[in-house]
């Protein structure tokens, strides 16, 4: 899915940039390569460009290829040798063998593709989806004992060059989620659906000349990550509270920016505040070491005495920036609900991606109203956020 374009330090909706028959951005062979919180996860090829009827929102069609081919290299170098040379007797250079009375044992083929595979033989379990959907196959040592065995047994007598010891090819190179367990034809959609079967949407840039990938999470303990839930679910509660006194109150419900006044105390009839399907992301976007937190979910109010079926429900995106002092400051609070999507749409936080090359990551997120959905890109500079792109509405 097509987002912006940067062209001479200007954005650009990538869905409509020079769409000429099709966007630039969706050009054939054009290479994307898809980055999760700055970390690669594969080459995407474009091979052709669909229009939708319904919203006329273009989608680039082509070739998934998992992994990092130079680190999938490396994989598959790394058991090439174990144990030094000359451990075992039957290991060195060619050694001219005559056979004895005794029974000679089979004798391996040269190469894997001289001898036919038993019609039994099946390819190994990982053998598709790990290098891109080519599937390999390969005899292993005890199908080919069998397939010589099958064959004319050889003269005692005839002298055997062998050299050293064969030890079975490697059946897998590198894990890869749903590849390994699901071999498949089509890895574009294995690549982008987790267990549940739900799409999972990950950035990709296409740049020849942008900087190498940089991780942007950040790195805490356990016992850190959950003082920063409680913190942030302490501030999200905050602003829930505010939301739903301005609704109360007859107020817009625009989503309240930059730091915020003392939360009023609590009364005594307040009503009960509950999270769930809370997600948490923490960054480091400018490698400072000053981490960025996105908070996700949804927020229940309800009396006691009432049933969930009557409680206000909202959806809620925190950002807060953490300084160096340990402070929180509250770059952007978006509390929204069901009814109001009109005027106040929902943020849904996409990754952590660098859209203009610079080696910082920026935020991207999708903004879902009543038109429609779009994207847009925020940077966190000091206890704000500003938009460097925001799309249209209708995707």
């Amino acid at each position: 899915m097509p987002i912006t374009i940067l062209v001479d330090g200007k954005y650009f909706d990538a869905g409509a940039y020079k769409a000429a028959p099709v966007p630039m951005a969706l050009w054939s062979d054009t290479v994307y390569e898809a980055v999760r919180t700055g970390v690669s996860q594969g080459l995407f090829t474009v091979t052709g460009a669909l229009q939708r009827n319904d919203t006329k929102a273009w989608l680039g069609e082509g070739k998934w290829r998992p992994g990092n081919p130079a680190e999938t290299t490396k994989v598959v170098k790394k058991p090439e040798a174990k144990e030094p040379r000359g451990l075992h007797e039957d290991e060195g250079p060619p050694v001219l063998r005559r056979g004895g009375p005794e029974k000679p044992k089979p004798v391996e083929p040269p190469t894997a593709t001289a001898e036919p595979a038993p019609a039994n033989s099946q390819p190994p379990k990982s053998a598709a989806g790990a290098a891109g959907g080519a599937s390999s196959s390969s005899t292993t040592a005890p199908e080919a004992a069998k397939a010589v065995a099958t064959q004319s047994a050889p003269d005692p007598d005839r002298p055997v060059l062998k050299r050293g010891k064969q030890d079975p090819q490697p059946t897998s190179t590198r894990e890869t989620g749903a590849h390994e367990s699901t071999p498949s034809a089509k890895p574009t959609t294995k690549a982008t659906t987790n267990a549940a079967g739900t799409v999972q949407l990950i950035p990709a840039i296409s740049d020849s000349s942008g900087p190498d990938p940089r991780p942007y999470s950040f790195v805490m303990k356990p016992d850190e990550e959950q003082q920063f839930r409680k913190k942030m679910l302490a501030m999200a509660g905050e602003v829930v509270r505010e939301r739903a006194e301005r609704s109360t109150a007859g107020g817009s419900g625009a989503a309240a920016k930059g730091p915020s006044s003392k939360p009023k105390p609590a009364k005594a009839n307040l009503k009960q505040l509950s999270f769930d399907d809370v997600q948490l992301r923490v960054f480091d976007l400018s490698n400072t070491n000053e981490p960025e937190l996105v908070l996700t979910g949804r927020a229940h109010m309800s009396q006691g005495t009432e049933s969930s079926a009557s409680a206000e429900e909202y959806m809620v995106t925190l950002v807060v920036r953490q300084d160096v002092n340990g402070e929180f400051h509250r770059a952007l609070a978006n509390v929204t609900d069901a009814q109001h999507l009109d005027i106040l749409p929902r943020l849904e936080l996409i990754d952590a991606v660098d859209v203009d090359g610079d080696g910082r990551g920026e935020l991207l997120f999708r903004r879902v109203s009543d038109a429609g959905s779009a994207y847009v890109v925020y940077r966190v500079i000091g206890d704000q956020l500003y938009p460097l792109f925001e799309g249209t509405p209708g995707s």
